[in-house]
């Protein structure tokens, strides 16, 4: 069930995004002919009076459709009301409208979180946790005498702190220390003791000491006093997690070797998704909300096929005064479809290899 849910999330999310392009060109009067979530062969569809609405073989996103582009339709190629005719504005809210319903979308999900649930944040005292030693026999941890449940709270005489960037500025510390001794102040049952770890390169020259690293605290949920705070608290939400994830694209943009393997494809997310709802269901509200607003930059990226490489041909074609030859913008597209859809499958290999029960079952 908790996979399932999961998948109800992104699809969710999928829909609320084409539902933003549909919704703006229908508001417009500007001709639309399909609505479908998934590519590939149809596997249920529905005809309207102007539409058909149908769910495709394949997941991975969706589209909705126009007259232009269909060689079939008997309707004028003058028609005012094509999309192609439209002033370009017009294309261009039709174009974003679906980034904009994501990022509308992301912080209604925080409201109704806020208001339902409340938003949960984390009460931070001194020190990183360490809650499992990696490699029992071999690691620098286990070597220095670390163990589980330690908290480490000072390295050579340098407070960690008790903020959100502690376990954060305690790896960095690991990482520049390859081959360096580090002196941990450790609080164990209630005792203090002193530790000296020396940090192991990796293949890529950073240090590692083999254990998992948790927040030093409790996450409490802050619930609304009023009608009014779910807002407030929903807002902050919105730009804690918008911020953090801007900041990602940030460093995989300027840091691309070291920061590719956190690149997820739809297998992790789910597996992610599904962990939260098996562990604490109303925590889908901001897994939700993290994929909402993930999607919606990911989107607005100027690249062939996602929507930003459309606004992308818009600008040009307000600059040249006409659109680009067909036959470009065909080859342009092209070339996106291959090289996302060779992302995707990658993904899907990779993170489908990743996953513990498919590990188990070769290891077995």
């Amino acid at each position: 069930m908790s996979v399932l849910a999961a998948i109800a999330v992104l699809a969710i999310l999928i829909i609320v995004h084409e539902l933003g392009h549909f919704t703006a060109a229908r508001v417009q009067g500007i001709r639309v002919n399909r609505f479908s979530i998934g590519f590939g062969p149809i596997l249920w569809k529905y005809q309207g009076p102007q539409v058909e609405y149908a769910v495709r073989a394949f997941p991975l996103g969706g589209f909705v459709g126009f007259p232009d582009d269909d060689p079939d339709s008997e309707i004028d190629p003058t028609d005012p009301n094509l999309m192609k005719n439209r002033p370009l504005g017009d294309r261009a809210i039709v174009i974003s409208a679906g980034v904009i319903a994501n990022f509308i979308f992301a912080y209604l999900l925080l409201v109704t979180q806020a208001g339902l649930v409340g938003i949960p944040q984390p009460q931070f005292e001194p020190g990183v946790k360490v809650p499992e030693i990696v490699e029992q026999e071999n690691s620098p941890a286990a070597e220095a005498g670390l163990q589980a449940d330690d908290i480490i709270v000072a390295v050579n005489s340098e407070p960690i702190g008790d903020s959100q960037l502690a376990i954060q500025n305690f790896q960095q510390t690991i990482q520049h220390s390859a081959n360096e001794p580090l002196e941990l102040t450790v609080k164990r049952e209630g005792e203090t003791v002193n530790v000296t770890v020396v940090p192991q390169p990796d293949e890529n020259g950073d240090g590692k000491i083999g254990v998992l690293l948790a927040p030093n605290g409790e996450v409490v949920r802050q619930s609304p006093n009023n009608l009014i705070e779910p807002l407030q608290l929903g807002a902050q939400e919105y730009q804690r997690i918008f911020t953090l994830t801007f900041q990602g694209f940030g460093q995989l943009i300027s840091n691309f070797q070291e920061s590719a393997d956190q690149v997820a494809g739809p297998v992790a997310i789910v597996e992610v998704g599904a962990n939260i709802a098996s562990s604490d269901a109303s925590n889908l509200f901001q897994f939700a909300a993290l994929i909402s607003i993930n999607l919606g930059i990911i989107n607005i990226l100027p690249l062939p096929v996602l929507d930003g490489g459309q606004l992308v041909f818009l600008g040009l074609e307000g600059i040249r005064g006409k659109p680009l030859p067909s036959k470009v913008q065909d080859g342009i597209m092209q070339t996106g479809v291959v090289v996302l859809l060779t992302l995707a499958i990658f993904l899907i290999i990779r993170d489908t290899a990743n996953l513990a029960v498919v590990q188990d079952l070769f290891q077995e």
